[in-house]
């Protein structure tokens, strides 16, 4: 076994530790060792549910005669890309520039000073060791020629491409959401043709901007519709997976990740909030239910993922037989099971069936029943073969459930979902804080590693605002502004805007450049930027505001030649430049109109405060506003500010809707 790799924490790495490939992991050793024995470095990025890193490693690192050349003429270096985003961002934009397309496994060569001289994705063991014999022979015998491209590559990647900063408006806005109409499938619902990704940025983004009078929102219910009906959501156990490989949804990449089931419940309970639909608030419960029931962890908050294959083949843990449910639930039961989820002896994915609702015309009028029948099937699944998960917990993805918890628990009116985002909360405090309230990125067997990067400030600062919303502690919404502090102080350009990918005291690594660009999770420039903006709403701090003045700018310049491919981005500018209202609550509890008020629609743009007795002092300290505002003996008191002019208080909900310009 590898000793290296057996001390890491890593799913992933430990995956490799067994290899005959002698890894190193990513480090400071492994590249001084590459200097002293003149070697360049095979540098390896993927993640432990990644297929695709499944096969290679199966082909390759696995192979005796490929262990050979990597370990004679290379350093060979590991690196779990969902512990390192700042490594995997740096390489990953090194393969685009070179190839124009990318994904994991990411493979690539580099000088021991860390220059990228060549790069690509999943490679089978015949061109593999092509490359590795090749770049070997021009190592010793033609190097410069390699040392040039890293150094025209590297020169490439660093260049200054500050975007001139921009004027948020809103037609800037309105250009997003008509390319996205453009890119619209109007017949399965997405954007854009296979593979499919399901693209809850873009689907919030659509629900909200339909609320101030855009267009929109028919283009996302419709694909909300299409992938819950499609086999993308898992129909037996709950969750989506990872993307669609067709059209119709039908057929997924079968690997569940937190970050895709967060945001995704997001969307969901948003859409239920704007239609009052139950299916959309079903679909968010299935949804987070499963993110409690498979991908909660022993010590608190969620894990990674699990992973697309079982016993070595892709999906065979989600597919089903009729005559295996014969077995499970009877011939009468099994029948009606597989008439309703469309499992069928010919199958629809390698002669077995994933379960699907494309073939009802009424996907939301499940049968009396079925709901047992899914629990006796997924029973029945769990104990015929083990699926692997990924239980490093990462920081980022778990503000994204963080903010899907609290959001959901007060929408669908579910408070376990609010103790699970409390939990998640707790877990994120006390495992995941180091000294001086700095985060750290991953925890995994009582051990919390890396230095926090952008988006674990800012997706957690984000998930405790939304915390904050639904249970109005203040303690979560005081560790949102010291979250924001520090973004602030150690990622921030104070003088072009923008915040880096990894902070000033951090590992240097060879480029450090700012991204606004929505991947498969936000932007972390984006998600800064509404957490700026929610704290100038929440505190009344003027602090907040020049920076968020000069993020919202630099956001703009960045994102004006492309706006659909940023949609956080586009949800900060329609907080932004639409109007909002602040409302200030005293009482000596939460009143319970209050909380079935904010239950009944989503108003992103009110922010609310809750100042009580026992919470009183607590929130003075990071809303000093609320100190003069007095509690009343008995009953609440809503006071309503919208841009910069306040109402007279009112003392019930049915006064407040009415300023509010809503029916009862």
């Amino acid at each position: 076994m590898n000793e290296r790799l057996r001390a890491e924490r890593s799913p992933y790495l430990l995956q490799h530790a067994e290899d005959p490939v002698d890894w190193w992991p990513w480090g400071p050793e492994v590249f001084a060792e590459a200097e002293a024995l003149d070697r360049p470095i095979f540098l390896s990025i993927g993640y432990s549910t990644c297929h695709w890193c499944h096969v290679m490693a199966r082909e390759s690192f696995r192979d005796d005669e490929v262990a050979q050349v990597m370990n004679r003429d290379f350093l060979p270096v590991k690196v779990d890309r969902e512990e390192r985003p700042d490594v995997d961002g740096v390489y990953m934009a090194a393969c685009l520039a070179m190839n124009g397309s990318g994904g994991w496994p990411l493979t690539l060569l580099l000088t021991p000073d860390q220059k990228p001289f060549w790069a690509g994705t999943y490679l089978p063991k015949p061109r593999l060791l092509a490359l590795l014999r090749q770049a070997g022979r021009l190592w010793r015998e033609d190097r410069d020629q390699l040392t040039a491209a890293g150094d025209a590559l590297t020169a490439h990647l660093q260049q200054e491409r500050e975007p001139r900063p921009g004027q948020p408006d809103r037609e800037l806005v309105r250009a997003a959401a008509g390319i996205l109409a453009r890119r619209y499938d109007a017949r399965w619902g997405g954007f854009g043709p296979p593979p499919k990704f399901p693209m809850p940025h873009d689907l919030l983004f659509l629900l909200r901007f339909a609320r101030l009078g855009g267009d929109g929102q028919e283009m996302a219910l419709h694909t909300l519709d299409a992938m819950y009906q499609g086999g993308l959501f898992d129909h037996v156990g709950g969750g989506f997976a990872r993307y669609a490989t067709d059209a119709r949804w039908l057929v997924p990449h079968f690997e569940k990740m937190l970050y895709d089931n967060a945001l995704l419940a997001l969307a969901y309970t948003e859409a239920f909030q704007h239609t009052r639909r139950p299916l959309y608030g079903e679909v968010a419960r299935r949804t987070l239910d499963y993110l409690l029931r498979e991908l909660a962890g022993p010590e608190g908050g969620f894990c990674c993922g699990q992973d697309a294959d079982s016993g070595g083949v892709e999906g065979l843990y989600y597919t089903l037989e009729p005559q295996e449910l014969v077995q499970v639930l009877g011939e009468r039961d099994a029948e009606r099971f597989c008439q309703w989820y469309g499992i069928t002896p010919a199958g629809n994915f390698e002669g077995k069936s994933i379960p699907n609702l494309l073939g009802q015309s009424r996907p939301d009028q499940e049968p009396e029943g079925m709901a047992a029948l899914r629990e006796r099937v997924y029973a029945y699944r769990r104990g015929r073969m083990a699926l692997h998960r990924d239980d490093k917990a990462l920081t980022a993805w778990n503000g994204l459930a963080l903010a899907a918890l609290a959001r959901a628990g007060t929408a669908l009116h579910q408070p376990v979902y609010l103790d699970a985002a409390c939990r998640t909360a707790d877990f994120l405090l006390e495992k995941l804080t180091g000294p001086e309230g700095r985060l750290l990125a991953r925890w995994r067997d009582g051990e919390a590693a890396h230095p926090g990067k952008l988006d674990d400030y800012a997706f957690c600062a984000w998930g405790l605002l939304e915390l904050y919303q639904a249970v109005f502690a203040p303690r979560s919404l005081a560790w949102a502004a010291s979250l924001a502090e520090q973004l602030l102080e150690r990622f921030f350009d104070p003088i072009n805007g923008g915040f880096f990918p990894y902070a000033s005291d951090g590992e240097q690594l060879l480029t450090r450049t700012k991204d606004p660009y929505d991947g498969a999770m936000p932007s972390g420039d984006a998600v800064a930027a509404l957490v700026l903006s929610r704290l100038f709403r929440l505190t009344g701090e003027a602090r907040w505001q020049p920076p968020l003045e000069r993020q919202l700018a630099w956001l703009a310049g960045a994102v004006r030649d492309q706006p659909a491919g940023h949609s956080f981005a586009m949800l900060a500018f329609l907080e932004a430049l639409w109007p909002s209202a602040e409302l200030v609550v005293t009482a000596r509890e939460i009143p319970a109109e209050l909380e079935a008020l904010l239950r009944e629609q989503s108003r992103p743009a009110l922010t609310v405060l809750v100042k009580t007795p026992e919470n009183a002092g607590a929130l003075a300290k990071v809303a000093p506003f609320t100190g003069d505002y007095p509690i009343p003996a008995q009953g609440a008191r809503y006071y309503l500010c919208r841009q910069g002019a306040c109402a007279q208080p009112v003392d019930s909900v049915a006064a407040l809707r009415a300023l509010l310009g809503e029916r009862g």
